[in-house]
């Protein structure tokens, strides 16, 4: 064990330091992460129980969770006879009534309590003849010198693991707060001001809190810390850029978006007008752009995208656009080739396809001479397009002067900063039709300006989306050939390629081709999915966009970067087995044209959570709505993926709740950051 006196905090000591945590309940607290005294003071309990007024027996009313306290005056085991069916009945009683608590199929249960115990109870009580509670929280009420940690009071209860009991981690947890007194360092007190209460405060109210409250006040401290040094390590990074770097001059003359925009067949919406205005702003600012664009499915990014890259290259710089699929790396390098390349701009694609340096040398040897159908004009930059062969270190690009990252939230923080290390300093966009919820922007992308596209371009026909069960599927099937009368296309989705689980009911596109082609015949069927070669999902996509293949049966691998106006009707089967975010993306492949369109969610699954998530689909296209609902019923970490995403775990901060809280700490943090930098200068 450590010499106390050698550590610089009594909270990086081990655990074993405190008093009755011996080698046993060491080994137990280290299965939830717990090896420091400092580990165990942030292990936040996940609810309190009121003891001071516990209610007896006869005052328990059906459907109510309280808790109430008895004696064990009988307890045994039963089972059913040729099943593995069990149930755990034990009786208390108080001088008001008695109780039955019952465990199903949990036999061990059997030897936890004894005739005699003092228990403790928390639950919802489900029957009123006789009283009982299934499957209840319990804890032995023992007598010792230490009784008031556990009873008359507000009482913590914490998350455990096998083979260690509530009443352990209280008494640890108390004699922890009662080793560390008057030695928890507190750093950002200085920064927050006295209206907050100090750290060790803040952790004596979480775990035992006087009065009702106590415990939220000790807890929005502790994640004002955790918001607090969040902010300040994304405002700190910004400072360092605005401080270090020195812009590249890309804001561009107009000689090419004159031509670019007059090409095309439609008018820029007021949104798309007003964002590159401050992208203009920002390509000819004092500090390299650093900004977001966030725009709904539809909304018109990529074309804001290409006027982007048009500034820099007018100012005689290179771009490169990075994008997480090949099949959306191809659709970008089709849209900007069709749009640059009359203007003597070579576009050139790099994706995993292209494994060598020869091919690498290749790619910058058409970029050198130019490949379009008119001649290079050497005074202008190029672009490369790609997937993250973008960032490996076979590919290098001169005068960088924009990086333009698509589906941002697909790539993790660290592949963003390689590809910017590709260049010096150089501008960038990062795009995402995922729309993101305020605190997850103020965290994903807080060292990040934002711009929205809330206006779609005029034209698009409406969406209508319907929920259904699979017993409607022939009627499915027959709608959908009514549309391919009509000259239509459709896609059909599933969540597998290969293998299916038929006892959940849950299709394979590979399986279900076969089946489906001979209802939709004549109409010709093509599949896509994230296996195939390169070449091959080139060939489908090509057929399918020229209305050579009508129904396109694919994976998830055309959430983003496939644009068949033409395509107006979807069917996604198992559309439980998708997020909602993720659903609302593929539901952006159709309503691209003029007319209205038909999004049809087929799911099995009959649980009210899963059938509440879709019908948040069938209410509503708008994006960030969906993703505030996608938030509450997800999670940030299932909804991005905490570790893609470089998002900080949080052990108090609530990114569903805290929004006013994270706002306030990235005001402090800039005003903090702002004071440093006044005094330093």
């Amino acid at each position: 064990m450590p010499d106390p006196a050698a550590s610089s905090s009594p909270l990086d000591l081990p655990v074993a330091t405190i008093w009755g945590v011996g080698p046993e309940r060491t080994f137990q607290l280290g299965r939830l992460d717990i090896h420091t005294i400092g580990d165990l003071l942030l292990h936040g309990p996940r609810r309190h129980e009121d003891r001071r007024h516990s209610k007896k027996i006869a005052e328990l009313e059906p459907g109510e969770a309280a808790t109430t306290r008895g004696k064990v005056v009988a307890a045994g085991l039963k089972r059913w006879a040729k099943s593995s069916r069990s149930v755990v009945e034990v009786i208390v009683e108080d001088d008001s009534g008695r109780l039955y608590l019952r465990w199903w199929n949990l036999p061990f249960m059997e030897k936890v309590f004894a005739p005699g115990d003092e228990l403790f109870i928390y639950g919802k009580v489900g029957a009123k003849k006789p009283k009982s509670i299934d499957h209840p929280e319990t804890e032995v009420i023992e007598a010792g010198d230490e009784l008031f940690i556990h009873i008359n009071r507000i009482t913590p209860i914490y998350p455990l693991t096998e083979g260690l009991p509530q009443r352990s981690v209280r008494s640890a947890m108390w004699r922890a707060l009662e080793f560390v007194h008057g030695k928890v360092p507190d750093e950002k007190r200085a920064i927050l001001g006295g209206s907050w209460c100090d750290r060790e405060t803040a952790l004596r109210k979480l775990h035992f809190p006087e009065v009702p409250g106590d415990d939220e006040e000790g807890r929005r401290r502790l994640a004002m810390d955790e918001f607090l040094d969040l902010q300040l390590q994304i405002q700190r990074r910004r400072l360092k850029l605005e401080q270090n770097s020195q812009p590249l001059p890309c804001a561009g003359d107009n000689s090419l978006i004159r031509p670019y925009l007059a090409r095309l067949k439609f008018q820029l919406t007021g949104a798309q007008t007003r964002v590159l205005r401050e992208i203009r702003t920002d390509l000819g600012g004092k500090v390299p752009m650093r900004r977001l664009l966030q725009g709904d499915v539809g909304s018109g990014k990529t074309v804001v995208a290409a006027c982007a890259a048009l500034m820099a290259i007018e100012s005689g710089y290179n771009v490169l656009l990075m994008a997480p699929t090949e099949i959306l790396a191809e659709q970008h390098a089709r849209t900007f080739r069709n749009g640059f390349e009359p203007l003597g701009i070579p576009v050139s694609l790099q994706t995993g396809s292209i494994k060598t340096a020869a091919d690498a040398q290749r790619v910058m040897g058409e970029l050198a001479f130019g490949g379009g159908s008119k001649p290079r004009n050497k005074a202008h930059g190029a672009v490369v397009i790609g997937t993250h062969a973008l960032v490996q270190e076979g590919f290098g690009m001169e005068k960088i002067g924009l990086v333009i990252i698509d589906e941002q939230h697909k790539f993790g923080v660290a592949q963003r900063e390689a590809l910017l290390r590709k260049g010096r300093y150089p501008h960038l966009l990062v795009m995402t039709a995922t729309p993101i919820p305020r605190t997850l922007g103020l965290t994903l992308y807080g060292d990040l300006d934002v711009s929205v596209l809330d206006e779609l371009p005029a034209g698009r026909g409406r969406i209508r989306t319907f929920v259904r069960d699979g017993k409607s599927l022939p009627k499915v099937w027959e709608f959908i050939r009514q549309k391919l009368k009509e000259g239509r296309q459709a896609y059909i989705v599933y969540s597998r390629l290969e293998e299916e689980d038929t006892a959940a009911g849950v299709k394979a596109v590979a399986k279900e081709a076969e089946k489906l082609e001979p209802i939709l015949s004549p109409w010709r069927v093509g599949m896509v999915h994230g296996r195939m070669k390169s070449e091959e999902k080139d060939a489908v996509m090509e057929a399918f966009r020229e209305n050579r293949i009508q129904v396109l049966l694919a994976t998830s691998v055309i959430e983003v970067g496939v644009d068949v106006p033409n395509s107006t009707v979807m069917v996604i089967e198992n559309a439980e087995q998708f997020g909602l975010a993720q659903l609302h993306q593929l539901r952006g492949r159709i309503g691209r044209g003029g007319h209205d369109s038909f999004c049809i969610l087929v799911a099995n699954s009959k649980t009210a959570e899963s059938l509440q998530r879709l019908k948040i689909m069938e209410s509503t296209t708008d994006g960030f709505r969906i993703a505030e609902e996608d938030l509450m019923l997800r999670g940030p970490g299932d909804l991005i993926g905490q570790q893609q995403s470089g998002l900080p775990k949080l052990r108090f901060g609530d990114l569903l709740m805290d929004r006013v809280l994270l706002e306030e700490a990235r005001r402090i943090a800039s005003d903090h950051l702002r004071n440093e930098s006044g005094r330093t200068t």
